[in-house]
This record gives structure tokens, sequence and C-alpha cells, in this order.
């Protein structure tokens, strides 16, 4: 049955499956499912986890039917990391370098004249559905704001434009002073100000009392929070008290979602029921109505794109773990001890929301014993899940490093889990060793649809098929290099995110990092904000303007000699680089950063570029890493030297492999008379940034105007240089 579904690309007759899961369409469904900031060291299936592993059984019996890509690559970052999968190409191209954020201009978001997944598989009859986290293109700077979903090609969309879940609500929904409750609700009697019993109201003044009767149950405070409530503690149910807020976002259980169906937005208030609940669930429900509406004679593709397991950290419903740790309701938030515990629940809810999924949309059984039974012949549909970046550095588990995590280039920080399972599959239960980028499930998903896409798209692309992965056990690498990096995001002339500085485990050796997007994102992940809009006394106060990078911290700290309470100067931070760039073939990889740096001696600023190289190991399960002993340059041989040109030359070709085409903002490689006529249309409607905002002076203002005008006339039927890949 194998064989005939890998020859076919459809089910053979047979299995169990439910009807919600199969087609009549010549082209098989497509499940995507991604999770957020779950590196490879998560993943026990793939022979890592560390001490204690998030329990994933769902995930892990789809890997046991599927293919475990163990060599995959992605992007740093997870907006940069989701554009590949979307549209095959690297940041170099897209001008997405870092998670968007509410400064990053239309031009480092996914081009509306860009080939998204969706659009290619519109081709061959495809439907398509997103749900949970966007956080490709909008909903700031974009004319299409909250749109943006439809304009890239979804039919339907549930979910989060933005992407990221909120702030904690510490007022618990304004029943409490600021920072009073810190995952944000009302915990139980075993914490100061906690709560047995209490009011849980409702945004239309409904109100029931809730009460924890057993210690198995969560808190009553998170049980209200879980139903979409604010709760009162020690109160019974009578008029609401004046101070509740259903306006507030709460992270994972308050958010502003958006839902877009045949091209009408709806934006959902807070205090709509629909905004409130736990995230994750939410995001699962949603998917299970969509994919049991499909008709049966036409092929769909739904992303399930979960939040989890991405910071603010915060606790779970207890029914979505398999065993609710004792008194984990008075956990602390802003800990990274107690983080990593919730971290791992928030990673254990997501398997348990997925496995749901698998089941009510007839993908998979269940078992006597409750696990899950997936059997991949019985339905006409492939399962791909995937990371969308390495692990958050405070998140890692040993022996990989927190230090060389998310928003590095480094191992920790691009190598991601990657599963592929459906009745293609020829010998289940099996690890393909060989480079895969995450740009390359662009291209298999083309493929699972009968499309070319480097004949289809008309722009390079850097994605290479793998399909042949599944269909043939012996098939050969597809890639002679893998190619990752990172660096700022497009912000009106010359921006950037302000520094974040996070403490490091002993306070004296702490990160400055530019990714966080704003103060508050900054402090979900425990740092500190030296931007404009500082409010840390920590920070060396410069009459409010606040710092734009973070060697300008360093020297602010240097200058200062501010002391620590033993009397001894801070340190210096260690700054993570502001661009970074990696390649490798199958042994070996080069990694290239560039950062600025405070220079006491000279008290100035300066562009510091290294580079280091180190031979790949990925044992399990404990593979050897980027570790600065490992660093094999300076070359000590003629061999090492020769593995070094070759990586660099190569780097270099891709770090210039697109060049700038001044003028053409709708990505057709020439400057001609459709961008005037797309310019003149943006720059009368809309006049603010765009793909159209073009490049002047090297930066882009933010604005489509006439200034942009004169680019496009100057270079107005110019050749543009050729734009070329390597793989």
């Amino acid at each position: 049955m194998a064989a005939c579904a890998a020859l076919t690309l459809t089910a053979c007759d047979g299995g169990s499956g439910g009807d919600t899961a199969s087609n009549d369409a010549t082209h098989p469904n497509i499940l995507f499912v991604i999770m957020d900031d779950v590196g490879i060291d998560q993943m026990k299936s793939f022979g890592y986890g560390g001490t204690v592993p998030p329990k994933m059984p769902n995930i892990d019996a789809v890997a046991a039917a599927g293919v475990r890509f163990r060599n995959t690559w992605s992007m740093p970052e997870c907006s940069p990391g989701r554009a590949a999968f979307f549209v095959g190409r690297y940041p170099l191209r897209t001008h997405i370098y870092q998670a968007i954020g509410p400064s990053d201009l239309a031009n480092s978001q996914i081009s509306p004249y860009d080939t998204t997944t969706p659009k290619l598989l519109k081709s061959a009859n495809y439907e398509s559905a997103m749900f949970g986290k966007f956080h490709l293109a909008g909903p700031d700077n974009n004319e299409a704001g909250n749109s943006t979903p439809s304009q890239l090609g979804w039919d339907y969309f549930y979910g989060w434009i933005g992407g990221l879940p909120g702030s904690i609500d510490t007022t618990a929904g304004g029943v409490a002073p600021e920072g009073t409750y810190s995952c944000g609700f009302v915990p139980g009697i075993d914490f100061t100000g906690g709560a047995k019993t209490g009011a849980c109201y409702q945004a239309d003044n409904s109100c029931a009392v809730v009460t924890r009767s057993s210690p198995e149950q969560d808190a009553a405070g998170l049980q209200c929070l879980h139903s979409g409530g604010i709760f009162v503690p020690n109160a019974s149910c009578g008029t609401p008290p004046a101070g509740l807020n259903f306006t507030r976002e709460n992270a994972y259980y308050v958010s502003p979602l958006v839902i877009i169906e045949n091209g009408k937005v709806e934006e959902v208030p807070l205090s709509d029921p629909r905004s409130r609940g736990y995230r994750t669930e939410i995001e699962t429900n949603a998917a299970i109505d969509w994919i049991k509406a499909r008709p049966h004679d036409k092929p769909w593709m739904a992303t399930v794109s979960f939040s989890a397991a991405h910071t603010p950290w915060q606790q779970p419903p207890s029914d979505l773990l398999s065993a609710q740790a004792p008194g984990s309701d008075t956990w602390s938030c802003t800990s990274s001890v107690f983080g990593r515990l919730i971290q791992n629940q928030m990673t254990e809810a997501m398997d348990t929301e997925f496995g749901r999924l698998m089941v009510e949309t007839g993908l998979a059984t269940r078992n006597a014993d409750g696990s899950l039974h997936y059997d991949p012949a019985a339905s006409n549909t492939v399962v791909v899940i995937v990371g969308d970046n390495g692990s958050l550095g405070s998140a890692v588990k040993a022996p990989f490093r927190p230090d060389q995590a998310k928003g590095t280039t480094y191992q920790t920080g691009v190598w991601d889990p990657l599963i592929i399972a459906g009745p293609q599959v020829v010998q289940p239960d099996r690890a393909v060793e060989h480079m895969v980028n995450t740009v390359d499930l662009f291209e298999f998903f083309g493929e699972l649809a009968g499309i070319d896409v480097h004949k289809t798209v008309p722009r390079t692309l850097d994605s290479v098929g793998i399909l042949s992965y599944l269909t043939k056990p012996d098939q050969p690498s597809l890639r002679t290099i893998n190619f990752t990096m990172s660096g700022f995001n497009l912000q009106a002339n010359g921006g950037r995110n302000g520094p974040c500085v996070i403490p490091g485990s002993d306070a004296d050796h702490p990160t400055c990092t530019q990714i966080p997007t704003t103060k508050n994102v900054c402090q979900d992940n425990l740092g500190i904000w030296w931007g404009k809009g500082y409010t840390d006394p920590s920070v060396v106060d410069n009459g409010g303007v606040g710092y734009t990078t973070c060697a300008a911290v360093n020297q602010a700290l240097y200058k200062s000699d501010v002391k620590q309470s033993d009397g001894s100067s801070v340190m210096q931070a260690t700054i993570l680089p502001e661009t970074s760039s990696a390649i490798r073939n199958d042994t070996y990889k080069l990694v290239r950063n560039t950062s600025l740096a405070y220079v006491p001696s000279t008290d100035t600023i300066e562009s510091q570029t290294t580079e280091q190289m180190f031979q790949i190991d990925e044992a399990t399960p404990t593979p050897l890493l980027d570790t600065p002993d490992r660093d094999l340059l300076p070359p000590a041989n003629a061999d090492v030297q020769a593995v070094y040109d070759d990586l660099k030359s190569k780097m270099d070709k891709m770090l210039a492999s697109n060049p700038e085409c001044s003028g053409d903002g709708n990505l057709d490689g020439k400057t001609d008379a459709a961008d005037l006529k797309n310019w003149a249309r943006i720059a009368h409607d809309w006049g603010l940034s765009s793909v159209y905002d073009l490049l002047i002076g090297g930066v882009h203002d933010g604005l489509t105007n006439n200034l942009d005008e004169s680019v496009i006339q100057a270079n107005l039927n110019k050749p543009c240089a050729a734009t070329s890949s390597l793989y």
C-alpha cells in the first residue's frame, strides 16, 4: 500500500480515517503545523530533550509513522523563519531579517506581489486557511492592515496578525494594582493575595461563583480566566466591581482576534468571548471547524500556526496536561526557573491540542489506552510539523547552549525539528540525515500539488524539492550547502529596535539584544529596556532619550562606572550580533557575525566582524556544538584552509546574489510602466509605508511619495542585474 501511495500521491483503498481527512481530488490535503520557539533541543523523538523533555506523545506518534528530518536549518527568528516556509526565499530577498515589530516598514514584510504558498496552490484548486499566529505582514506600516492574510492568498484566517501574545495583565483584569499577579490570574490560597473561591464575572455582567474544590483543579482564578471571565477573590456574585476591565490583553488568555472570510475582515473586541480563552485551544478549535467543513472534491491546506511556546510564559489549563504540577499556580511568571517549567507545560498542552486536532478531523483515532493511533495510509492528507526557529535561550535544554540560541545562527538557534508523514512515505519511522532548509517546504508544497515552483514563480527561489526523501529511502543528498541569516529589519530613516539587556545567571554577565520589538516584549523575556521610554532604575539615565544600540549601552555602563551591591563594577553586556550569516556543507559550517562594539581605550563605537568555523557533530544525545574551543580558525593546515576558502567564497556569493533593482517594487525583475502605475495608486490612496517606499540615500523614509517616483523614472526600462542562488 505504501508503494502505491508513493507512486500516485493519493491514498490507496483501506484504512479507517474519518471522512473529513479524505478527499476525491487528485492532490493530497496538507496539514501544516508550526511550533513556536521549539527547537530540536526540546524533542525527545529526535534524541534530545535534556533531563526533563516536554511530553509530546501525539507528535511522537506522527513522527513514528513518518520521516524525521534531523538536519534541518531554519532562520534564527520567527518572522523570517515563517516567511521562508511560505515564499521559499532567504531574508536577503524578502528583507525580513528578524521578528516583525510595529516600527518595521512594509519593505520588511512579505510583499503583496510575492508568490506565497496559498497563491501557488490556488492554481491547483486548493483552499487555504491559517489559524493562530500570522506575523508575516501588517498590521502596522502596511496599507492592508489586518487584511494582509487575505492579500497574501489565504482564503480564511482565524488568529492574530501581529503574532506575539500580549503581555501578562498583572492586575488580573483590574482586580488588583499593577504587578500583583505575575501570571495574570489570582492564584490559590497558598499564595499571598490568593483565594480558594470567588465571583467570576463575564463581559456581559453574568456571574458564577468558582471554587477550587481539590488540589488537582486549577486555581479558581485560572478556571475563571480560562472561561473568559475576571475573577474577584473571596466575593459572591452581585453588582460587578467598578474596576473590572475587559479591554486588557492577558498573554495567552485574552488576545485581539482577527477573522477573515471571503476577504471580509472582522476585528473581534477583547470583550468578545471569542477573544477570551486559552489561545492554543482557540487555534485548534478554529482549525477543526474549518477542516470538517471542507468539500470532498477540493484539496485543502490548513496551517495551524501555534503561538506556543513563545513568551510570555503563562500556565495552561491543567486539563491539557498529563499531570498537573503541584502548586504550579503559585509559580512566578517573572522567574526564569519557573519559566522553564511553564514552557514545558505550554509545549505539552500544544501537543495535547494537536492530538485532539488529529482525532476530531478524522486523521487519527485513540487506542484503548488513550494513545494516538495514526495510520498515514487511511487518508489522503500529508502532515507536516516544524519549528519556526531555535528555542529561546532561557528555555534551551542541555547540552544545547543558551547563549547561542534563538536569534543567532549557531546550531542551537537554527537547528529545528521537521516531521513529515503521509501516504507517500516509504519505510516510515526513519530519519533523513541530509541537509534540509525550511525554505524547502515551499517547494515541497508545490511538489504535492504537482507544481514546478522554479518554472512557475517569476523570481529566484532558494528552495529544493524534498518529496523524494519520502518516497526513496536511499535518496542521496539534494543540497550541497545550507544557509541561514539574521539582521535588522528596515525601519524609517535607518531606525532600529531599542536595546534590551537580559541579566545573566549571576546578574554580572548580562546580554544585550535588539531582537525584542518593543519595551513590553523585552520585559516579557525578562529583560530590561534601555531604549526610548526606559523606566528601570538600573538604566543609566540620559534624560529619557534612551539608547539606540547595545554598544551605546556598554559605553554608558563603562563611563558611569555603575557599581554592584558588593562594590564591584558592572561588567559590560555581551552583545548579540546585529547581523549574522552561516553556511555549511555536509561536514563544516562557517559563521560570520557583525556587531557594533564599544572600545573603551578610544571611547568610540566601531563595527566589528568576526568569523568562526566548526566541524558539525549531531550525535545523540550529546552533539558537539559551536563552542569557542571548537573554532577551527585560523586554519591549522591546508585541508582546513581549503574548506574555509570554499565556504567563504560561497557565503560571499550568496550574500551578493540579490543585487538591488532600483524602482522594481513588484518583484518582476524590471523597472517599468507597471511600477509607475502601482506607485501612483499607492501614493494617491495611502502615501505611507509600502514596497514603493524606495531606497534613497541608503534609507527608506516610511512614505510613498514623489521622491519614490523620481527613483522609478531614473531607472525606467533599465535592465536589472540577474539574481541567483546556491543549493
